[in-house]
Protein backbone atom coordinates (compact mmCIF):
# COMPACT_ATOMS: atom_id res chain seq x y z
CA UNK A 1 0.00 0.00 0.00
CA UNK A 2 1.53 3.30 -1.17
CA UNK A 3 1.72 5.66 2.38
CA UNK A 4 2.50 9.18 1.73
CA UNK A 5 3.11 10.59 4.81
CA UNK A 6 0.88 13.84 5.65
CA UNK A 7 1.53 14.24 9.65
CA UNK A 8 4.37 12.77 11.72
CA UNK A 9 5.57 15.30 14.51
CA UNK A 10 8.17 14.42 16.81
CA UNK A 11 7.26 12.54 19.72
CA UNK A 12 6.57 14.99 21.95
CA UNK A 13 4.93 17.52 19.89
CA UNK A 14 2.51 14.29 19.75
CA UNK A 15 1.96 14.27 23.57
CA UNK A 16 1.36 17.43 23.51
CA UNK A 17 -1.34 17.26 21.16
CA UNK A 18 -2.60 14.42 22.50
CA UNK A 19 -3.04 15.84 26.00
CA UNK A 20 -4.59 19.04 24.59
CA UNK A 21 -6.76 17.00 22.21
CA UNK A 22 -9.87 15.63 25.58
CA UNK A 23 -9.98 19.55 26.11
CA UNK A 24 -10.22 20.93 22.42
CA UNK A 25 -13.10 18.09 21.72
CA UNK A 26 -15.18 18.49 24.52
CA UNK A 27 -15.37 22.49 23.51
CA UNK A 28 -15.81 21.98 20.13
CA UNK A 29 -17.92 18.91 19.24
CA UNK A 30 -21.60 19.27 20.20
CA UNK A 31 -23.24 16.54 22.78
CA UNK A 32 -20.18 14.94 23.64
CA UNK A 33 -17.98 13.53 26.73
CA UNK A 34 -14.39 12.76 26.11
CA UNK A 35 -12.96 10.27 28.42
CA UNK A 36 -9.72 10.35 28.08
CA UNK A 37 -6.78 10.50 25.53
CA UNK A 38 -4.16 8.91 25.92
CA UNK A 39 -0.63 7.67 24.27
CA UNK A 40 -0.23 4.57 23.82
CA UNK A 41 3.20 3.20 22.60
CA UNK A 42 3.50 0.23 20.18
CA UNK A 43 3.90 -3.00 21.79
CA UNK A 44 1.66 -1.97 24.92
CA UNK A 45 -1.13 -4.45 25.82
CA UNK A 46 -4.42 -3.00 26.58
CA UNK A 47 -7.33 -4.66 28.32
CA UNK A 48 -10.66 -3.57 28.54
CA UNK A 49 -11.99 -4.40 31.94
CA UNK A 50 -15.17 -1.41 31.20
CA UNK A 51 -16.59 -3.20 28.36
CA UNK A 52 -19.64 -5.30 28.73
CA UNK A 53 -18.36 -9.51 29.78
CA UNK A 54 -20.38 -10.69 26.42
CA UNK A 55 -17.82 -8.40 24.44
CA UNK A 56 -15.10 -10.58 25.79
CA UNK A 57 -15.82 -13.31 23.01
CA UNK A 58 -15.22 -10.87 20.61
CA UNK A 59 -11.77 -8.91 22.26
CA UNK A 60 -10.64 -8.86 25.96
CA UNK A 61 -7.35 -7.67 25.38
CA UNK A 62 -5.37 -6.34 22.25
CA UNK A 63 -1.62 -5.67 21.44
CA UNK A 64 -0.95 -2.06 20.14
CA UNK A 65 1.16 -2.25 16.82
CA UNK A 66 1.62 1.09 16.00
CA UNK A 67 2.53 4.82 18.61
CA UNK A 68 -1.15 5.67 18.85
CA UNK A 69 -3.08 8.51 20.79
CA UNK A 70 -6.40 6.90 22.47
CA UNK A 71 -9.48 8.66 22.20
CA UNK A 72 -12.41 7.28 23.89
CA UNK A 73 -15.59 9.41 24.02
CA UNK A 74 -19.70 9.03 24.64
CA UNK A 75 -21.96 10.79 21.86
CA UNK A 76 -25.38 11.89 22.48
CA UNK A 77 -27.80 10.63 19.72
CA UNK A 78 -31.17 11.50 21.28
CA UNK A 79 -32.11 12.75 24.63
CA UNK A 80 -32.34 8.43 25.46
CA UNK A 81 -29.58 7.44 23.01
CA UNK A 82 -25.97 7.55 22.67
CA UNK A 83 -22.74 5.39 21.11
CA UNK A 84 -19.49 5.13 23.24
CA UNK A 85 -16.68 5.44 20.62
CA UNK A 86 -12.79 5.40 20.22
CA UNK A 87 -10.45 7.42 17.54
CA UNK A 88 -6.82 5.47 17.57
CA UNK A 89 -5.05 8.08 15.97
CA UNK A 90 -1.69 7.06 14.49
CA UNK A 91 1.88 8.85 14.70
CA UNK A 92 2.34 7.83 11.13
CA UNK A 93 -0.60 9.33 9.60
CA UNK A 94 -0.73 8.33 5.95
CA UNK A 95 -4.45 11.25 5.46
CA UNK A 96 -6.29 7.98 5.71
CA UNK A 97 -9.22 7.64 7.85
CA UNK A 98 -11.08 4.36 8.33
CA UNK A 99 -13.91 3.38 10.38
CA UNK A 100 -14.88 -0.23 12.03
CA UNK A 101 -18.12 -1.73 11.89
CA UNK A 102 -19.65 -4.35 14.39
CA UNK A 103 -20.82 -8.16 14.27
CA UNK A 104 -23.90 -9.76 15.32
CA UNK A 105 -26.14 -7.68 17.49
CA UNK A 106 -23.27 -6.97 19.24
CA UNK A 107 -22.46 -3.45 21.11
CA UNK A 108 -18.57 -4.41 21.00
CA UNK A 109 -15.69 -2.44 19.34
CA UNK A 110 -13.55 -4.33 17.18
CA UNK A 111 -10.25 -3.44 18.85
CA UNK A 112 -8.87 -6.35 16.80
CA UNK A 113 -9.75 -4.23 13.87
CA UNK A 114 -8.39 -1.01 14.94
CA UNK A 115 -5.16 -2.21 16.22
CA UNK A 116 -4.73 -3.72 12.45
CA UNK A 117 -5.37 -0.16 10.45
CA UNK A 118 -3.89 2.22 13.14
CA UNK A 119 -0.74 0.07 12.57
CA UNK A 120 -1.24 0.49 8.64
CA UNK A 121 -1.43 4.42 9.50
CA UNK A 122 -4.88 5.12 8.76
CA UNK A 123 -6.57 7.11 12.19
CA UNK A 124 -9.12 5.16 13.01
CA UNK A 125 -12.49 5.38 14.82
CA UNK A 126 -15.10 2.37 16.27
CA UNK A 127 -18.48 2.57 18.08
CA UNK A 128 -20.27 0.15 20.40
CA UNK A 129 -23.57 0.16 17.74
CA UNK A 130 -24.94 1.96 20.26
CA UNK A 131 -25.72 -0.54 22.98
CA UNK A 132 -23.04 -2.75 25.17
CA UNK A 133 -22.63 -6.40 24.69
CA UNK A 134 -24.07 -8.75 22.63
CA UNK A 135 -27.65 -9.34 23.89
CA UNK A 136 -30.48 -7.46 22.23
CA UNK A 137 -32.59 -6.19 25.22
CA UNK A 138 -31.69 -2.46 24.43
CA UNK A 139 -34.00 -2.39 22.12
CA UNK A 140 -36.86 -3.30 23.52
CA UNK A 141 -39.65 -0.03 23.72
CA UNK A 142 -36.46 1.66 22.71
CA UNK A 143 -36.34 3.09 18.93
CA UNK A 144 -33.77 5.84 19.55
CA UNK A 145 -31.11 2.78 20.57
CA UNK A 146 -32.38 0.87 17.56
CA UNK A 147 -32.01 3.40 15.00
CA UNK A 148 -28.38 4.01 16.41
CA UNK A 149 -28.01 -0.02 16.02
CA UNK A 150 -29.69 0.12 12.13
CA UNK A 151 -27.78 3.17 10.89
CA UNK A 152 -26.80 6.15 13.28
CA UNK A 153 -23.69 4.50 15.23
CA UNK A 154 -21.05 4.18 12.02
CA UNK A 155 -22.30 7.36 10.86
CA UNK A 156 -22.37 9.28 14.03
CA UNK A 157 -19.06 7.87 14.89
CA UNK A 158 -17.27 8.78 11.25
CA UNK A 159 -19.06 12.54 11.66
CA UNK A 160 -17.40 13.20 15.13
CA UNK A 161 -14.47 11.12 14.21
CA UNK A 162 -13.29 13.76 11.34
CA UNK A 163 -13.94 16.64 13.68
CA UNK A 164 -11.20 14.83 15.84
CA UNK A 165 -8.89 14.15 12.91
CA UNK A 166 -8.72 18.09 12.32
CA UNK A 167 -8.21 18.84 15.72
CA UNK A 168 -5.49 16.29 16.22
CA UNK A 169 -3.92 16.30 13.27
CA UNK A 170 -4.46 20.05 12.14
CA UNK A 171 -5.83 18.89 8.56
CA UNK A 172 -8.92 16.94 7.21
CA UNK A 173 -8.40 13.11 5.94
CA UNK A 174 -7.39 13.07 2.36
CA UNK A 175 -9.35 9.69 1.80
CA UNK A 176 -12.16 7.93 3.89
CA UNK A 177 -12.59 3.98 4.05
CA UNK A 178 -14.78 1.53 5.65
CA UNK A 179 -13.92 -2.45 6.90
CA UNK A 180 -16.19 -4.43 8.72
CA UNK A 181 -18.00 -8.15 8.52
CA UNK A 182 -20.96 -9.33 8.70
CA UNK A 183 -23.12 -7.18 10.71
CA UNK A 184 -20.45 -4.91 9.60
CA UNK A 185 -20.54 -5.88 5.71
CA UNK A 186 -24.19 -4.73 6.27
CA UNK A 187 -23.38 -1.18 7.93
CA UNK A 188 -21.31 -0.76 5.30
CA UNK A 189 -23.90 -1.29 2.69
CA UNK A 190 -26.24 0.87 4.58
CA UNK A 191 -23.78 3.62 4.49
CA UNK A 192 -23.21 3.54 1.03
CA UNK A 193 -26.98 4.27 0.69
CA UNK A 194 -27.79 6.66 3.30
CA UNK A 195 -24.12 8.38 3.89
CA UNK A 196 -22.84 7.81 0.44
CA UNK A 197 -20.32 11.39 1.01
CA UNK A 198 -19.13 9.28 4.15
CA UNK A 199 -16.54 7.01 2.45
CA UNK A 200 -14.52 6.40 -0.68
CA UNK A 201 -13.68 3.00 -0.15
CA UNK A 202 -15.84 0.54 1.27
CA UNK A 203 -14.63 -3.55 2.33
CA UNK A 204 -17.59 -5.03 3.72
CA UNK A 205 -17.28 -8.90 3.92
CA UNK A 206 -20.26 -11.58 4.12
CA UNK A 207 -22.82 -8.79 4.27
CA UNK A 208 -25.87 -9.55 6.73
CA UNK A 209 -28.06 -7.28 4.72
CA UNK A 210 -31.54 -8.90 4.35
CA UNK A 211 -31.36 -8.50 7.63
CA UNK A 212 -34.88 -9.21 8.49
CA UNK A 213 -35.26 -12.26 6.39
CA UNK A 214 -31.71 -13.65 8.01
CA UNK A 215 -33.24 -13.29 11.33
CA UNK A 216 -36.42 -15.31 10.07
CA UNK A 217 -33.98 -17.77 7.93
CA UNK A 218 -32.30 -18.85 11.47
CA UNK A 219 -35.81 -19.20 13.01
CA UNK A 220 -36.96 -21.44 10.28
CA UNK A 221 -33.65 -23.48 10.80
CA UNK A 222 -34.93 -24.18 14.36
CA UNK A 223 -38.32 -24.84 13.01
CA UNK A 224 -37.43 -27.32 10.48
CA UNK A 225 -34.60 -29.65 12.70
CA UNK A 226 -36.27 -28.98 16.50
CA UNK A 227 -34.52 -29.18 19.67
CA UNK A 228 -32.65 -32.17 19.99
CA UNK A 229 -35.38 -34.72 21.46
CA UNK A 230 -37.29 -33.96 18.19
CA UNK A 231 -36.55 -36.95 15.64
CA UNK A 232 -36.11 -34.60 12.64
CA UNK A 233 -32.94 -33.32 14.86
CA UNK A 234 -29.35 -34.12 13.49
CA UNK A 235 -26.41 -34.24 16.25
CA UNK A 236 -23.05 -32.26 15.62
CA UNK A 237 -21.36 -35.54 15.19
CA UNK A 238 -23.95 -36.49 12.37
CA UNK A 239 -23.48 -33.17 10.48
CA UNK A 240 -19.57 -33.16 10.81
CA UNK A 241 -19.17 -36.72 10.36
CA UNK A 242 -22.03 -37.83 8.36
CA UNK A 243 -23.59 -35.27 6.26
CA UNK A 244 -20.57 -33.22 5.18
CA UNK A 245 -18.69 -36.27 4.32
CA UNK A 246 -21.67 -37.22 2.16
CA UNK A 247 -21.96 -33.64 0.75
CA UNK A 248 -18.03 -33.85 -0.10
CA UNK A 249 -18.58 -37.34 -2.00
CA UNK A 250 -21.38 -36.19 -3.45
CA UNK A 251 -19.65 -32.36 -4.79
CA UNK A 252 -15.95 -32.14 -4.40
CA UNK A 253 -14.89 -33.52 -7.26
CA UNK A 254 -17.45 -31.10 -9.73
CA UNK A 255 -14.47 -28.77 -9.68
CA UNK A 256 -11.67 -31.18 -10.44
CA UNK A 257 -10.09 -31.33 -7.67
CA UNK A 258 -10.69 -33.38 -4.30
CA UNK A 259 -9.49 -31.46 -1.78
CA UNK A 260 -12.24 -30.90 0.77
CA UNK A 261 -13.05 -27.57 -1.02
CA UNK A 262 -16.32 -27.21 -2.99
CA UNK A 263 -15.36 -24.16 -5.39
CA UNK A 264 -18.51 -23.39 -6.23
CA UNK A 265 -21.52 -24.49 -4.28
CA UNK A 266 -24.06 -23.49 -6.79
CA UNK A 267 -23.03 -26.48 -8.55
CA UNK A 268 -23.66 -28.75 -6.28
CA UNK A 269 -27.17 -30.64 -5.80
CA UNK A 270 -27.09 -32.40 -2.60
CA UNK A 271 -29.21 -35.02 -2.30
CA UNK A 272 -29.25 -36.24 1.11
CA UNK A 273 -31.90 -39.37 0.07
CA UNK A 274 -28.48 -40.98 -0.06
CA UNK A 275 -28.29 -41.10 3.81
CA UNK A 276 -31.73 -43.18 4.51
CA UNK A 277 -30.98 -46.04 6.30
CA UNK A 278 -32.17 -48.72 4.86
CA UNK A 279 -35.50 -51.11 5.84
CA UNK A 280 -33.08 -53.56 6.88
CA UNK A 281 -30.19 -52.03 8.61
CA UNK A 282 -30.12 -52.54 12.12
CA UNK A 283 -26.96 -50.31 12.46
CA UNK A 284 -27.94 -46.44 12.35
CA UNK A 285 -24.56 -44.79 13.18
CA UNK A 286 -24.09 -44.16 9.50
CA UNK A 287 -27.57 -43.24 7.90
CA UNK A 288 -29.95 -40.79 9.10
CA UNK A 289 -33.97 -41.81 9.03
CA UNK A 290 -36.35 -40.44 6.75
CA UNK A 291 -37.23 -37.60 9.17
CA UNK A 292 -34.16 -36.19 9.00
CA UNK A 293 -33.34 -36.45 5.31
CA UNK A 294 -36.79 -34.65 5.08
CA UNK A 295 -35.22 -31.76 7.26
CA UNK A 296 -32.15 -32.00 5.45
CA UNK A 297 -33.93 -31.46 2.06
CA UNK A 298 -35.49 -27.96 4.09
CA UNK A 299 -32.15 -26.90 5.56
CA UNK A 300 -30.63 -26.89 1.93
CA UNK A 301 -34.05 -25.24 0.40
CA UNK A 302 -34.58 -21.38 -0.36
CA UNK A 303 -37.29 -19.87 2.51
CA UNK A 304 -40.33 -18.07 1.11
CA UNK A 305 -43.30 -15.92 2.91
CA UNK A 306 -46.62 -16.14 2.85
CA UNK A 307 -47.39 -14.86 -0.43
CA UNK A 308 -44.85 -17.20 -2.19
CA UNK A 309 -41.95 -15.07 -2.68
CA UNK A 310 -38.42 -15.51 -2.19
CA UNK A 311 -37.51 -14.66 1.11
CA UNK A 312 -33.55 -16.26 1.95
CA UNK A 313 -31.87 -18.51 0.18
CA UNK A 314 -30.73 -22.04 0.96
CA UNK A 315 -27.81 -23.10 3.19
CA UNK A 316 -25.38 -23.89 1.04
CA UNK A 317 -23.64 -27.22 1.36
CA UNK A 318 -20.32 -28.00 2.03
CA UNK A 319 -20.36 -25.13 4.83
CA UNK A 320 -20.44 -27.28 7.65
CA UNK A 321 -18.01 -25.98 10.58
CA UNK A 322 -17.54 -27.44 14.04
CA UNK A 323 -17.53 -23.71 15.28
CA UNK A 324 -20.77 -22.97 14.26
CA UNK A 325 -22.48 -25.73 14.09
CA UNK A 326 -23.73 -25.95 17.48
CA UNK A 327 -24.82 -22.18 17.10
CA UNK A 328 -27.27 -22.63 14.06
CA UNK A 329 -27.89 -26.65 14.12
CA UNK A 330 -27.88 -27.01 17.78
CA UNK A 331 -31.57 -27.54 19.09
CA UNK A 332 -32.31 -23.88 20.47
CA UNK A 333 -33.18 -20.60 17.97
CA UNK A 334 -30.19 -18.69 17.52
CA UNK A 335 -29.78 -15.93 20.09
CA UNK A 336 -29.45 -13.11 17.43
CA UNK A 337 -32.65 -14.60 15.73
CA UNK A 338 -34.53 -15.11 19.34
CA UNK A 339 -33.36 -11.49 20.24
CA UNK A 340 -34.59 -9.78 17.20
CA UNK A 341 -37.95 -11.38 17.71
CA UNK A 342 -38.51 -10.69 21.54
CA UNK A 343 -37.11 -7.54 21.78
CA UNK A 344 -38.04 -5.86 18.13
CA UNK A 345 -40.91 -7.78 16.73
CA UNK A 346 -42.55 -9.31 19.41
CA UNK A 347 -42.15 -8.61 22.87
CA UNK A 348 -40.31 -11.26 25.99
CA UNK A 349 -43.50 -12.88 26.56
CA UNK A 350 -43.79 -14.45 23.33
CA UNK A 351 -43.28 -17.79 22.36
CA UNK A 352 -40.56 -18.17 20.02
CA UNK A 353 -41.43 -22.05 19.44
CA UNK A 354 -44.69 -20.72 17.85
CA UNK A 355 -42.84 -18.40 15.07
CA UNK A 356 -44.15 -19.43 11.32
CA UNK A 357 -44.29 -17.95 8.30
CA UNK A 358 -46.93 -15.24 8.96
CA UNK A 359 -44.47 -14.01 11.80
CA UNK A 360 -41.64 -13.94 9.37
CA UNK A 361 -43.48 -12.27 6.77
CA UNK A 362 -44.45 -9.47 9.68
CA UNK A 363 -40.71 -8.88 10.42
CA UNK A 364 -39.97 -8.37 6.79
CA UNK A 365 -43.06 -6.24 6.45
CA UNK A 366 -42.06 -4.32 9.73
CA UNK A 367 -38.11 -3.23 8.88
CA UNK A 368 -37.57 -0.75 11.29
CA UNK A 369 -35.19 1.81 10.03
CA UNK A 370 -34.64 0.08 6.69
CA UNK A 371 -32.31 -1.98 8.61
CA UNK A 372 -32.82 -4.75 5.59
CA UNK A 373 -30.56 -2.76 3.64
CA UNK A 374 -31.67 -4.09 -0.04
CA UNK A 375 -32.34 -1.29 -1.73
CA UNK A 376 -30.30 -1.56 -5.21
CA UNK A 377 -29.85 1.90 -6.38
CA UNK A 378 -26.46 3.06 -5.06
CA UNK A 379 -25.98 5.78 -8.17
CA UNK A 380 -25.42 8.64 -5.19
CA UNK A 381 -22.26 6.69 -4.45
CA UNK A 382 -21.48 5.48 -7.37
CA UNK A 383 -21.91 8.74 -9.30
CA UNK A 384 -19.12 10.48 -6.56
CA UNK A 385 -16.60 8.44 -7.60
CA UNK A 386 -16.82 5.75 -4.28
CA UNK A 387 -16.18 2.24 -4.52
CA UNK A 388 -17.21 -0.84 -2.68
CA UNK A 389 -15.20 -4.10 -2.23
CA UNK A 390 -17.54 -7.23 -1.21
CA UNK A 391 -16.02 -10.78 -0.35
CA UNK A 392 -18.26 -13.87 0.49
CA UNK A 393 -16.97 -16.94 2.06
CA UNK A 394 -18.86 -19.80 -0.13
CA UNK A 395 -18.67 -21.89 3.06
CA UNK A 396 -20.63 -19.59 5.20
CA UNK A 397 -23.06 -20.87 7.28
CA UNK A 398 -24.21 -18.07 9.39
CA UNK A 399 -25.29 -15.74 6.15
CA UNK A 400 -25.80 -17.66 2.67
CA UNK A 401 -23.47 -16.20 0.10
CA UNK A 402 -26.34 -16.48 -2.14
CA UNK A 403 -27.93 -13.59 -0.83
CA UNK A 404 -24.79 -11.79 -1.89
CA UNK A 405 -25.32 -12.87 -5.13
CA UNK A 406 -28.75 -12.02 -5.38
CA UNK A 407 -28.37 -8.83 -4.11
CA UNK A 408 -25.48 -8.18 -6.77
CA UNK A 409 -28.08 -8.89 -9.55
CA UNK A 410 -30.68 -6.92 -7.63
CA UNK A 411 -28.01 -3.69 -8.37
CA UNK A 412 -27.55 -5.02 -11.67
CA UNK A 413 -31.62 -4.43 -12.32
CA UNK A 414 -32.22 -1.59 -10.13
CA UNK A 415 -29.71 0.70 -11.59
CA UNK A 416 -30.03 -1.37 -15.25
CA UNK A 417 -26.19 -2.25 -15.45
CA UNK A 418 -24.28 -4.87 -16.86
CA UNK A 419 -21.59 -6.59 -14.57
CA UNK A 420 -18.93 -4.99 -16.66
CA UNK A 421 -20.37 -1.19 -15.58
CA UNK A 422 -21.06 -2.44 -11.56
CA UNK A 423 -17.00 -3.60 -11.95
CA UNK A 424 -16.04 0.38 -12.14
CA UNK A 425 -17.46 0.74 -8.14
CA UNK A 426 -18.71 -2.88 -7.05
CA UNK A 427 -16.75 -5.69 -7.05
CA UNK A 428 -17.63 -9.13 -5.56
CA UNK A 429 -15.00 -11.48 -4.68
CA UNK A 430 -16.29 -15.19 -3.67
CA UNK A 431 -13.43 -17.29 -1.18
CA UNK A 432 -14.24 -21.09 -1.74
CA UNK A 433 -13.49 -22.55 1.88
CA UNK A 434 -13.92 -19.80 3.65
CA UNK A 435 -16.28 -19.53 6.61
CA UNK A 436 -17.92 -16.67 7.85
CA UNK A 437 -15.38 -13.89 7.66
CA UNK A 438 -12.58 -15.99 8.21
CA UNK A 439 -10.94 -19.46 8.56
CA UNK A 440 -12.62 -22.86 7.03
CA UNK A 441 -10.54 -25.71 4.89
CA UNK A 442 -10.00 -22.87 1.63
CA UNK A 443 -7.29 -20.17 0.96
CA UNK A 444 -9.37 -17.77 3.04
CA UNK A 445 -6.49 -15.10 4.45
CA UNK A 446 -7.35 -12.41 2.62
CA UNK A 447 -5.96 -9.05 4.77
CA UNK A 448 -9.72 -8.77 5.74
CA UNK A 449 -8.50 -8.98 9.53
CA UNK A 450 -5.19 -8.83 10.95
CA UNK A 451 -5.36 -12.93 11.35
CA UNK A 452 -6.39 -12.69 7.84
CA UNK A 453 -3.08 -11.17 7.20
CA UNK A 454 -1.46 -13.87 8.56
CA UNK A 455 -1.17 -12.31 12.12
CA UNK A 456 1.28 -9.73 11.06
CA UNK A 457 1.86 -6.72 8.72
CA UNK A 458 4.73 -7.73 5.77
CA UNK A 459 5.32 -6.44 2.30
CA UNK A 460 3.70 -9.56 1.44
CA UNK A 461 0.32 -9.65 3.58
CA UNK A 462 -0.17 -6.59 2.57
CA UNK A 463 0.21 -6.83 -1.35
CA UNK A 464 -2.68 -5.69 -2.78
CA UNK A 465 -2.79 -8.95 -4.83
CA UNK A 466 -3.17 -10.75 -2.12
CA UNK A 467 -4.92 -8.29 0.63
CA UNK A 468 -8.54 -6.70 0.39
CA UNK A 469 -7.80 -3.57 2.12
CA UNK A 470 -4.78 -2.43 0.83
CA UNK A 471 -6.70 -3.46 -2.92
CA UNK A 472 -9.24 -1.17 -1.79
CA UNK A 473 -6.85 1.65 -0.96
CA UNK A 474 -5.42 0.92 -4.54
CA UNK A 475 -8.62 1.20 -6.49
CA UNK A 476 -9.71 4.35 -4.53
CA UNK A 477 -6.19 6.39 -5.19
CA UNK A 478 -4.86 4.99 -7.90
CA UNK A 479 -7.77 3.63 -10.16
CA UNK A 480 -6.39 0.37 -10.03
CA UNK A 481 -9.50 -2.25 -9.42
CA UNK A 482 -8.59 -5.97 -8.59
CA UNK A 483 -9.08 -8.72 -10.90
CA UNK A 484 -8.79 -11.53 -8.03
CA UNK A 485 -7.71 -11.92 -5.08
CA UNK A 486 -4.91 -14.22 -3.98
CA UNK A 487 -6.01 -16.04 -0.96
CA UNK A 488 -3.33 -18.14 1.71
CA UNK A 489 -4.22 -20.85 3.58
CA UNK A 490 -1.21 -21.76 6.51
CA UNK A 491 -0.65 -25.11 7.72
CA UNK A 492 -2.92 -25.20 10.84
CA UNK A 493 -3.62 -21.20 9.90
CA UNK A 494 -0.73 -20.37 11.46
CA UNK A 495 1.77 -18.32 8.99
CA UNK A 496 4.87 -19.90 11.19
CA UNK A 497 4.11 -23.87 9.70
CA UNK A 498 4.44 -22.65 6.07
CA UNK A 499 1.86 -22.03 3.29
CA UNK A 500 -0.67 -25.12 2.68
CA UNK A 501 -1.82 -23.72 -0.88
CA UNK A 502 -2.60 -20.54 -2.50
CA UNK A 503 -5.53 -19.63 -4.60
CA UNK A 504 -6.88 -17.10 -6.65
CA UNK A 505 -10.36 -16.37 -6.07
CA UNK A 506 -12.08 -14.19 -8.98
CA UNK A 507 -14.78 -11.54 -9.26
CA UNK A 508 -18.57 -12.39 -9.75
CA UNK A 509 -19.71 -13.09 -11.72
CA UNK A 510 -16.45 -15.29 -13.29
CA UNK A 511 -16.32 -19.03 -11.68
CA UNK A 512 -12.87 -20.05 -10.62
CA UNK A 513 -11.83 -23.30 -12.76
CA UNK A 514 -9.10 -25.66 -12.48
CA UNK A 515 -7.33 -25.90 -15.63
CA UNK A 516 -6.42 -30.04 -15.17
CA UNK A 517 -2.88 -29.40 -14.09
CA UNK A 518 -1.40 -30.38 -11.24
CA UNK A 519 -3.08 -31.14 -8.08
CA UNK A 520 -4.88 -27.81 -7.00
CA UNK A 521 -2.40 -26.42 -4.64
CA UNK A 522 -0.93 -23.84 -7.59
CA UNK A 523 -2.85 -20.75 -7.89
CA UNK A 524 -2.16 -21.37 -11.58
CA UNK A 525 -4.00 -24.19 -12.02
CA UNK A 526 -7.00 -21.74 -11.65
CA UNK A 527 -8.71 -19.50 -13.90
CA UNK A 528 -11.73 -17.41 -13.78
CA UNK A 529 -14.06 -18.27 -16.74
Amino acid sequence: MTTQVTFATPFTQFETACNDLAFQAANTIANTTIFFADIVPAGTNLTFADQDPSCASTTSSQVVLADMCRVALNISTSVQSGITMEAWLSRNWTGRFLSTGNGGLGGCIQYIDLAYTTALGFATVGANNGHNGTSGVSFYHNPEVLADFAYRSIHTNVVVGKEIIKLFYGAPHNTSYYLGCSTGGRQGFKSMKDFPDDFDGIVAGSPGINWNSLMSWEDYIFSVLGNISSPTFISSDQWLGLVHENILQQCDAIDGVVDGIIEDPNLCNFKPEELICSPSSSNTSDCLTTEQVYALRLVFSPLYDSNGRLMYPRQQPGSENADYIGEIYGGELVQFSADWFRYVVYDPSFNLTTLGVTDWTHAQELNPFDIGTWNGNLSAFSSRGGKILTYHGQADMITSPINTELYYAHVEQTMSLRPNDLDNFLRLFRISGMSHCAEGPGAWEIGQTLPGAGGELTEETLDPERNVLTALVKWVEEGIAPETILGTKYVNDTKELGVKFSRRHCRYPLRNTFNGIGDGTDPNSWFCQ
